[in-house]
């Protein structure tokens, strides 16, 4: 399965490392790593149980099988596995993230967990373990490791909950970070699979990366869909139709009412005609069409007619006489000499 990946074979070569180790101890350890016909790797707990010892007396005989099969005869003459699993390690940057290598280097799940006993097998590859930040990565390098980790932090401090960016120009925010880190003219690809190292950045359905926890990549309900929709159309659209293309777009169902509801109650959209709505982001501003004029001619000062008109259009979606009726509230607007219009 893996002979396009490697010039070896990973279950052949984990069984020629287990074959010294008594019964028990190679028991344990293809439980554990999942290296038999089932392939779920067993906790320490659930191998305890089998055997009637603690959790922590499994972990003592899985770390003494690891040890006996890096002392015995037979891991040296399989060096060369190892060179080429670093060689292959190396042409991903020098540091993976555990889950993707693997599924590129293996086309099942047995054939994973025996690479992944490789990697543990050997010295020349150190386990990072996930944490807040991280996922699970592995890495030859700790010192290139490390260097990376801090350029995935400060471009995550870069951005905030509203961002979304495409793909290539994260990637390009990410070169600037690294760009004191390595020279390798290769550094734009390893890039590519560095983003993927971080839980604090991650991709949403529409290929935009942004923060994980913001609602924009982390969609939970109608309205974080319905904001990608209208962004990605990039202009007002009727809860209808955005309705329609939540469930087009994401396979996800969307009554057009409940759309309506979710939408007039969120910041981020604006009911901008009847049943159209926009983005604030886009410039549109919340509130009645009067409290658009107001909001206008508080800015600009007293504004003709047919200029508070055309303001207002770029605001609301609604028939012209509609501004002028708004325009005759003697509560809110007054009318000068010359026809102007300024707030009360």
């Amino acid at each position: 399965m893996t002979k396009d990946f490697f010039n070896f074979k990973p279950k052949e070569v984990t069984k020629h490392l287990l074959n010294p180790l008594s019964t028990r101890i190679k028991e344990i350890l293809i439980r554990r790593y999942g290296l038999g016909a089932d392939i779920k790797r067993s906790t320490l707990e659930s191998i305890g149980s089998s055997y009637k010892i603690t959790r922590e007396r499994v972990r003592q005989i899985e770390n003494f099988g690891l040890t006996a099969i890096r002392k015995a005869k037979t891991y040296d003459p399989l060096d060369p596995v190892f060179v080429e699993l670093k060689e292959k390690i190396e042409a991903y940057g020098g540091i993976v993230h555990e889950e993707g290598f693997l599924a590129d280097m293996a086309r099942d799940a047995s054939t994973k967990n025996h690479l992944h006993f490789l990697l543990v097998i050997s010295d020349a590859f150190f386990k990072i373990k996930e944490d807040d930040e991280f996922h699970h990565r592995w890495t030859t390098d700790k010192a290139l490791a490390e260097k990376v980790h801090e350029s995935l932090r400060h471009l995550c401090s870069n951005l905030n909950d509203n961002d979304l960016v495409s793909e290539s120009e994260l990637i390009a925010r990410f070169l600037l970070e690294l760009k004191d880190i390595s020279k390798d003219p290769k550094v734009a690809t390893f890039a590519a699979k560095w983003l993927k190292l971080s839980k604090q950045i991650s991709e949403n359905p529409l290929g935009e990366w942004g923060l994980t926890k913001s609602p924009n990549v982390k969609m939970r309900g109608i309205r974080d869909y319905a904001y990608l929709v209208l962004r990605q159309n990039g202009s007002p659209m009727h809860f209808s139709e955005v309705a329609k293309a939540i469930g087009k777009r994401f396979g996800r169902k969307a009554h057009p009412a409940t759309c309506h509801n979710e939408l007039i109650k969120d910041q981020r959209f604006v009911l901008v005609g009847r049943g159209l709505y926009a983005l604030v982001e886009w410039g549109y501003s919340r509130g009645t069409v009067a409290e658009v004029i107001k909001s206008i001619l508080s800015k600009t000062g007293s504004l003709a007619k047919n200029d508070i008109i055309a303001k207002v259009l770029k605001e609301r979606h609604v028939k012209e006489n509609t501004i002028l009726v708004n325009l005759q509230n003697s509560k809110l607007f007054k009318k000068d000499k010359q026809g102007n219009y300024s707030n009360i």
